[in-house]
């Protein structure tokens, strides 16, 4: 009997798609994964609450159509596609139709979790679908993230999807009660108003700070030539008579000495300076040697908020562009992930960390056991590790300086210095402080006065950790210490004195916030997560609530406005407890302890304890906008926020007595740049008192007859007409106003050029070969030439006077933005961190901007070209590049279009189909799914869960 042919199985490969957030990321996985995997990027969030003004018709005036979040139903929201990812959705599904399995590798942390959860809800995948992640991109840790896949944790996407919709009702019920107090286009949030807040209460207490000053002494002492150290020291007076001498910090912010410094003494000038000529025949001694061990620890590894605080210190990075060379080195695997709260390091990165330390700068300076650090942050969010450099083995610097930009490798350094030195071993040394006594008889017949001298110096015997990295410090507030150069000193042993000094000192305001700072108190209180620190400064920063002055953070008369209202009508939604308190619940949230959709139930509609958002809103009562807006200086000026910006409202004796008898006060300009500290009583009358430039009369109008005024206006001096005593002009119609250039003076500008500018445009001729005039204009962003729809920049200002046809002609038949165009600069800077290609100042068609040649960023109005730094441009480039490209508007759809089913989604889908151990359903925006659907679809989701479950 003949046998049947034996059958082979084929081994059949199957296809997986792999989802990250960024190309970058998408190829760096993609070289580690094998050829069965697909990855794609997803560009971050595919989709977003809806904005309520694009919601479909016939959602406009239900429950979703003032927040796109069903707030009477448990706070459902109502998702769309971003109109820019459109595309990037129907790739993935394209994709994903070819796949056998769907691996989910977005980042590890709430946001990372709630992207994979949209991809799920979109794409709908009939196919086993597995999360993967890591938190290192290195063939290690890829490898042990393909073995070790789990399911979605619906609890961390429950956490952003609440702040999510916390941010959208805090920001839709308050931001309008500021549009219609304070300004347009302003915003409130959970975060960003408490941060805010911190710096307007900052320079709130600049403002009340009161300066006192005190004097001290110091002189140089000399051990002599004979001694076996006769190098000389400085000292300083710090007793007489056993009394301490006062400091900076035994005085209060009032100027007053503190209670518990009341026994110190208040050195005045007149006697200090008495002691120092008394001094010069004197001689001191060697009262006392005090000799302490000194030991320094080397800091944690980097978190998220100590690492843009030190790029701050010492890179002077800004958190947006820290955070953007950061999230570059970990997409390329360079460093762990950057968004993290945690010190901790793994045991293989604490042996990577040993082992370089000891090849480096020797065995001596690594401990016997490895260091172990700790978080101390309030509410610490993911366990992700410390940032430090990737893999078991860490690459030092030099083996990547030609493979990352100058801005990247900077950073690099950075971390990679911070991580090895963690691990060291601890600094050791002395620190020596020497006592000096000098007997001055102050008035003759009286008792010498005891005078005594202290100088203290710090030797470092073993450098430990500091041979590889020294943390930086921020501004601080008193006086440090001085380490002074001590020679070897015995008790007894005479001094000589050179040079007394007698010094003045005034005490100093509290330090405004830096980024740095900034971030590191709302740390402390608990305010904001890694993932958000740099999205807090910035959006503050893009608001105009603050502004920089080199690396200070200052903020504008709007953000007191904006405070204050806040303070006044939803102070609970300011104060810091709470803000910290409702981070904290947040955290309960992603561990799974509490309900999202009764959290933000008591948080909108208010429980025991608290009257909630709505209550808050909805009893807000009369605000008196005028009072908000107003910040008074003294009995006679306050400051007043107005519809144009700040200005200051005088009462004094020019001012115009209304018909009421009562006296009609009158407006003066705060010059721009002056920071709100700056604003004292004396500067504010300073500005009152000054001639007005509006009394100015520059001459009649050689054609019109009409007088001719120099004034200065918020958007600078200008000349205008005008009307005649009694005259009235016809509604609508308005004065000719012109602008002076940057070169007039409104206090000299004479009649001729007065009358010129008004008289602009200027006709320059008509060209020969359209026939088109051709004027001559002043524009917004300079001088130019006009001929129809066709312009061209002049280079200077006087061109629009000086300039005939010929050479109108001339610059019309060179090209628009030609080669000449291209290269000029206004000013010229060092390499881009980011690009490494110098940075550039120029001045373009719709005003100055800052270019490296790749990216171009626009100048803000209250940015002055001449005092662009590198450090500013650098930052404004960074700024745009974390924007991305302009977005361009989608062509508007006809109603009858849209597809509100296919926009949401059902959470408990994507449940079944992660393997979620929840099986609830949460209430979903979809009236179209019929029930026989809605069972096919969870049996479908089963399968797949099964599926997956078996993998």
């Amino acid at each position: 009997m003949q046998r049947p042919p034996q059958v082979r199985r084929r081994q059949v490969s199957t296809k997986k798609l792999v989802i990250v957030e960024s190309p970058t990321k998408a190829k760096t996985i993609g070289g580690y994964l094998g050829d069965d995997y697909e990855v794609i990027a997803s560009v971050g969030h595919i989709r977003d609450l809806a904005d309520p003004s694009d919601l479909p018709v016939e959602l406009k005036k239900g429950p979703f159509g003032r927040f796109a979040v069903d707030v009477e139903n448990d706070f459902a929201p109502y998702y769309v596609v971003n109109d820019n990812k459109r595309k990037t959705v129907t790739d993935l599904k394209r994709a994903l139709k070819g796949a056998d399995e769907l691996w989910l590798a977005t980042d590890e942390d709430r946001e990372g979790e709630a992207i994979a959860w949209h991809l799920l809800e979109v794409l709908k995948p009939k196919v086993p679908v597995r999360r993967m992640v890591f938190h290192e991109i290195t063939q290690e840790a890829i490898a042990e993230a393909q073995a070790n896949t789990r399911d979605i944790d619906l609890a961390l996407v429950d956490a952003q999807e609440t702040r999510r919709i916390l941010d959208r009702l805090y920001g839709y019920d308050i931001s309008p009660v500021l549009w219609r107090k304070v300004g347009p286009k302003l915003s409130a949030g959970r975060v960003q108003s408490a941060a805010t807040r911190l710096v307007v209460e900052r320079e709130r207490e600049r403002l009340a700070f009161v300066a006192s000053e005190y004097w001290d002494l110091s002189a140089t002492f000399e051990p002599g030539e004979s001694a076996a150290d006769p190098t000389p020291f400085s000292a300083r007076l710090v007793r007489l008579d056993g009394q301490r001498l006062a400091t900076g910090s035994d005085f209060d912010d009032r100027g007053e000495l503190k209670a518990k410094s009341a026994s110190v003494i208040r050195l005045e000038k007149d006697r200090a300076e008495a002691l120092a000529a008394l001094l010069v025949d004197e001689r001191g001694r060697v009262l006392s040697i005090e000799t302490k061990p000194h030991t320094r620890r080397p800091a944690a590894p980097f978190t998220t908020s100590t690492l843009q605080q030190e790029a701050s210190r010492k890179l002077r990075y800004s958190s947006r562009q820290t955070m953007s060379f950061a999230q570059s080195l970990y997409e390329n695997g360079h460093i762990t992930y950057m968004r993290t709260d945690s010190p901790t390091l793994s045991k293989q990165a604490v042996t990577a960390a040993r082992s370089q330390a000891a090849a480096l700068y020797g065995a001596e300076t690594v401990p016997e056991k490895p260091r172990v650090y700790t978080g101390k942050s309030k509410g610490a969010q993911e366990a992700h590790e410390a940032i430090r450099p990737a893999g078991d083995v860490f690459a030092r610097p030099s083996e990547l300086k030609g493979k990352l930009n100058q801005g990247e490798f900077a950073l690099y350094e950075l971390i990679w210095k911070r991580t090895v030195a963690s691990q060291m071993a601890d600094a050791r040394g002395s620190t020596d402080t020497v006592t000096i006594g000098v007997d001055v008889t102050e008035a003759h017949g009286s008792t010498p006065t005891a005078a005594e001298f202290t100088a203290s110096g710090t030797v470092i015997t073993f450098p430990g950790f500091l041979l590889a990295y020294e943390e930086g410090k921020d501004e601080k507030r008193r006086e440090a210490e001085q380490n002074v150069t001590l020679p070897q000193l015995a008790e007894g042993q005479a001094l000589g004195i050179d040079a007394p000094e007698a010094k003045w000192h005034e005490t100093t305001p509290p330090p405004r916030y830096t980024e740095a700072s900034l971030t590191k108190r709302l740390e402390e209180l608990g305010i904001g997560r890694p993932s958000t620190y740099a999205a807090i400064i910035g959006t503050i920063s893009d608001r105009g609530y603050v502004t920089k002055k080199g690396q200070a953070l200052v903020p504008s008369w709007v953000a007191f406005s904006v405070v204050r209202l806040l303070e006044e009508h939803f102070g609970a939604l300011v104060d810091y407890d709470f803000t910290a308190e409702m981070e904290g619940d947040l955290d309960l949230i992603a561990a799974g302890q509490t309900d999202r959709a009764a959290w933000l139930h008591d948080f909108y509609f208010g429980s025991d304890t608290h009257p909630g958002l709505r209550g808050v809103v909805d009893n807000l009562g009369e605000i008196d906008a005028r009072a908000i807006n107003t910040v008074k200086i003294d009995d006679a000026i306050s400051l007043r926020n107005g519809k144009y910006g700040p200005y200051l409202e005088v009462f004094d004796d020019k001012c115009e007595v209304g018909e009421d008898g009562a006296l009609k006060p009158r407006s003066v300009n705060i010059p721009d740049g002056l920071a709100p500290d700056e604003l004292t009583p004396a500067k504010a009358h300073e500005l009152a008192d000054a001639e007005p430039l509006e009394d100015r009369i520059v001459g009649l109008h050689p054609a019109t007859g009409k007088r001719i005024a120099a004034k200065n206006g918020r958007f600078g001096p200008y000349v205008t007409e005008l009307p005649d005593e009694g005259e009235t002009l016809p509604k609508g119609e308005k004065a000719r106003t012109a602008s002076l250039f940057k070169t007039m003076d409104p206090a000299t500008v004479d009649l001729e050029t007065a009358a010129a500018l008004l008289d602009l445009p200027r006709v320059v001729g008509v060209d020969s070969e359209s026939g088109a005039e051709i004027t001559a204009q002043n524009g917004r962003y300079g001088p130019y030439l006009k001929k129809g729809t066709d312009t061209r920049s002049l280079t200077s200002e006087d061109a629009i006077f000086s300039i005939d046809l010929a050479g109108a002609q001339e610059l019309f038949a060179q090209p628009k933005y030609g080669a000449k165009r291209a290269s000029a600069a206004l000013k010229e800077f060092e390499a881009d961190p980011v690009s490494g290609k110098p940075i550039k100042v120029k001045d373009g068609r719709f005003g100055p901007y800052v270019t490296d040649g790749e990216t171009n960023a626009t100048i803000p109005r209250g940015d002055s070209v001449d005092e662009i730094t590198f450090e500013r441009a650098a930052e404004l480039l960074a700024i745009k590049r974390a924007k991305g490209p302009a977005k361009k508007k989608a062509p508007a759809r006809k109603a009858a279009a849209k597809k509100p089913a296919a926009k949401t989604g059902t959470k408990a889908a994507s449940k079944s189909a992660a393997g979620s151990k929840s099986t609830a359903a949460k209430k979903t925006v979809d009236p179209k799914r019929s029930a026989a659907a809605k069972k096919a679809a969870a049996t479908r989701a089963a399968k797949a869960a099964a599926a997956a479950a078996g993998d």
